[in-house]
């Protein structure tokens, strides 16, 4: 699978970097040890965070400047990890959708960043291009129904849209008969601490669905050299 970025991306964020990772897997519906972890973290944002501070979390805060420069308004489409944020300090339970979606959760408090995780058996063609969203191009937010995605960074395979920082879409979304995972980091602030984010990716990758046949791979909006995973 080839990861490129185009060069309407590059040209509006051009401190973008990619984190991508890829593996064989066993999905489960859940997993109590997970949810451990994923509960210290609530209890770590909650102490140490505010609705106010949400948005200037580095993260998040360059994030939405990149949906701002293409011209959307963060407001209104939230990226995902903001969302995960503010749903935790008004003190509603993330939702349990199965083990592989709630790592990507845990993630996304973590480290602030939006991910997102695809089904690779779903997906069309050997390429997935990121660009900018256009006006009326189909797309079905997971979850959200029909998603006005003009002006959102958008990864597309052969078909047409697949994830954006706002929301996956339904066509190529995790599920408990998922056996071949994609997970791409967002990360509009530069590529600081993603390598360790990905060490901790693979740690709960293994330990909670035997993650096998482990692919890693890094770009950025200034070489843009492709990458294969």
């Amino acid at each position: 699978m080839e990861l490129i970025i185009s060069d309407e991306i590059s040209a509006v964020c051009p401190e973008l970097h990619i984190m991508a990772i890829a593996c064989k897997m066993r999905n489960t519906k859940s997993d109590p040890l997970l949810w451990e972890e994923i509960a210290r973290m609530e209890h770590t944002i909650r102490n140490d965070c505010t609705i106010e501070d949400i948005k200037n979390k580095f993260p998040v805060k360059t994030t939405r400047q990149a949906y701002k420069r293409l011209g959307k308004d963060p407001n209104r489409y939230r990226p995902s990890a903001e969302s995960l944020y503010r749903r935790i300090l008004r003190e509603l339970p993330l939702y349990k959708i199965n083990t592989l979606v709630d790592i990507v959760n845990l993630l996304s408090i973590k480290s602030g960043y939006s991910i997102g995780a695809f089904d690779v058996d779903k997906i069309i063609g050997e390429k997935i291009i990121l660009g900018v969203g256009r006006e009326g191009e189909p797309y079905k937010g997971i979850g959200r129904g029909e998603l006005n995605i003009s002006g959102l960074p958008v990864y597309r395979d052969g078909m047409g849209g697949i994830g954006t920082p706002t929301s996956d879409e339904e066509r190529t979304k995790i599920e408990l008969e998922t056996t071949t995972l994609l997970m791409i980091v967002n990360a509009y602030s530069g590529g600081d601490g993603l390598t360790e984010l990905s060490e901790y990716a693979i740690q709960l990758l293994e330990r909670y669905v035997s993650a096998i046949n482990l692919k890693l791979g890094f770009l950025n909006a200034r070489t843009k050299t492709e990458i294969i995973i």
